[in-house]
């Protein structure tokens, strides 16, 4: 027999994290925990209110799939069974680790792929004034950051980013704007950014709302978060963009995510890997993804009061494995 535990924890953060759609001081996550036959796997989700989605909606849908699970419902099948979101993610990487562990093997030996020593991660720069802003990415190049993300709405955008590049002159600089650029003259603005070398720019319209980006060539790329889910929003997004950010919350989990990259590169799509706030037992999950990505934005566990084992090693811009 299969057991499977559900947890619901609510982990604060080490200091408030801003971003267009508002400011958090904690983030609530939900752990998946199944044991079989001695052999354990967990996942870990962030119930996100984007998608319309709460702790006690995602709990509820877990329990709903809790005699199927515990009667040795496969990952293949659960595909079917629960609709893409965090639900689905948090079993299909318990499941992930769990078909992993009773193979003895490890989560990138189940998935076929060779672990890196380390991979690049964005450091995120809050949303909050330009002096702040442009402190905590000198702060962030101090402690050796690579590539830092800045999260913008539609305040000060070219202010902020001037500031943030002469605070850090070498970093390659990305900016999520979470949808918050409706009515701004786009084709301006990103020509505008060019000055800066920004390497892209993520989801500047609202989901639904962003054919204005069909009606000229993007000065710099611009990727698809809130607008991309699943594999199948992919061939219809590449008339809008050239990138598409993977979120296992979004997709559903690694199996989706991993199907993702396929379509992706069959459609020349270029890739990014994201992630909602959460402890390292979510960002390790979704390394195995990132191999494919142009860029990596995993550092949830370093906003944290305190993280999660497993533990990632967060130093010099980098997760070490």
């Amino acid at each position: 027999m299969r057991r499977m535990q559900i947890e619901v924890l609510e982990l604060p953060l080490a200091r408030p994290f801003a971003i267009s759609r508002g400011t958090r001081t904690a983030v609530t996550v939900i752990r998946v925990t199944l044991e079989q036959n001695g052999f354990i796997g967990r996942g870990e989700c962030t119930p996100t209110p984007r998608y319309d989605e709460t702790p006690d909606s995602v709990e509820a849908q877990l329990e709903a799939m809790r005699e199927d699970v515990e009667a040795g419902l496969s990952r293949i099948d659960l595909q079917s069974r629960l609709s893409a979101g965090s639900a689905r993610n948090a079993l299909d990487c318990a499941l992930w680790r769990l078909d992993a562990a009773l193979a003895k093997q490890t989560l990138w030996q189940q998935c076929e792929r060779a672990a890196p020593p380390s991979v690049i991660t964005a450091e995120t720069l809050s949303l909050d004034s330009i002096e702040n802003m442009a402190a905590a990415a000198a702060d962030a190049v101090s402690r050796g950051a690579i590539l830092l993300k800045i999260k913008l709405n539609r305040d000060e955008i070219l202010e902020k980013v001037a500031a943030i590049r002469e605070a850090a002159p070498r970093a390659t600089l990305i900016i999520d704007a979470n949808e918050a650029w409706s009515g701004v003259d786009l084709h301006s603005l990103l020509t505008a950014l060019q000055a800066y070398n920004i390497a892209m720019v993520e989801q500047p319209l609202p989901a639904g709302q962003d054919q204005d980006l069909q009606r000229f060539n993007h000065p710099i790329p611009v990727c698809a978060d809130e607008s991309c889910h699943t594999r199948e929003d992919i061939a219809e997004l590449r008339n809008r963009y050239e990138m598409i950010n993977i979120k296992l919350d979004k997709c559903g989990g690694l199996t989706e995510a991993l199907a993702m990259v396929e379509e992706a590169q069959k459609r020349d799509m270029r890739l990014m890997v994201g992630c909602m706030l959460g402890s390292s037992l979510a960002m390790e999950a979704a390394l195995p993804v990132a191999m494919a990505a142009e860029h990596v934005d995993l550092d949830g566990p370093i906003w944290l009061a305190a993280d999660s084992s497993p533990f990632l090693s967060y130093a010099q811009g980098r997760i070490w494995l």
